[in-house]
């Protein structure tokens, strides 16, 4: 689970009192079972606060690109009986998207159109194995004590897989998170998403987050951070180039 920003916030107070003593002091607490007294710590650092490049550089007015930082969307022809998302149809919405999308994947040519057609294996005489759509996730991600759906679905002949969370708004469904990439992991710390997925530079991982903000009423990208995965070995598979941008739905890096 991440840590807090109320945790890493105390911490940091903590250190920079700390600091603040032993600058005013010279002197640093002795270590736990010493027989008491003070030892110097050496020289303070002088704290340096952030400096800013290029101050008359002329800020931007709008994004440069069209990356779906929010999405909220009603998710037609799929019902919610009783108002309960766990009774809810995951496959049918993942249909209702492919119809709202055909040029993503109807046709020869189309990006994801082995998906379409492995949804008829989705039905219950299909072979299930071969259903692009995985296994729904249920947990309160808003805060509201109703539970979301985090939604998977394989975006073949692409090794890719789409990630949506839905909630329920008046007895509708409504998406409020998209994202699609070469995921390696999908994790879930309290109201966050977290997302996994292969860098081109080895030893290296992405992991994205998301957090569901009241005002947008939508999961936000709220972290976009480049780790160390500690084998330092290569990745099998590295981030395809981002799908065509669609609003509001599609994101990328």
């Amino acid at each position: 689970m991440l840590p807090s920003r109320r945790g890493r916030a105390a911490r940091v107070c903590a250190a920079l009192a700390l600091s603040l003593v032993t600058a005013a002091t010279g002197a640093a607490v002795a270590g736990c079972g010493d027989t008491g007294g003070l030892r110097s710590a050496g020289p303070t650092p002088t704290a340096a606060s952030p400096a800013r490049l290029w101050p008359d550089l002329t800020p931007a007015s709008s994004p440069a690109y069209d990356i779906g930082e929010v999405d909220h969307e009603v998710v037609k022809g799929v019902a919610v009986p009783g108002g309960d998302i766990r009774r809810a149809d995951p496959v049918a919405a993942v249909r209702a998207e492919i119809g709202e999308h055909p040029d993503e994947y109807a046709g020869a040519k189309a990006p994801y159109r082995e998906t379409a057609r492995r949804m008829a294996d989705c039905g219950p005489d299909g072979e299930r194995g071969r259903c692009p759509v995985l296994t729904p996730y249920f947990r309160d991600l808003t805060g509201d004590g109703q539970a979301e759906m985090t939604l998977g679905f394989r975006l073949l002949p692409e090794k890719m897989t789409a990630v949506r969370v839905y909630t329920v708004e008046r007895d509708r469904l409504v998406r409020v998170m998209s994202y699609e990439d070469a995921v390696s992991a999908v994790e879930v710390a309290g109201r966050s998403l977290i997302i996994r997925s292969p860098s081109e530079v080895a030893g290296y991982e992405y992991r994205l987050q998301w957090t569901w903000d009241p005002d947008q009423r939508a999961m936000l990208l709220t972290h976009d951070e480049m780790l160390r995965t500690g084998d330092g070995k290569p990745s099998k598979h590295t981030s395809p180039p981002p799908a065509p941008s669609r609003s509001p739905s599609a994101s990328g890096r």
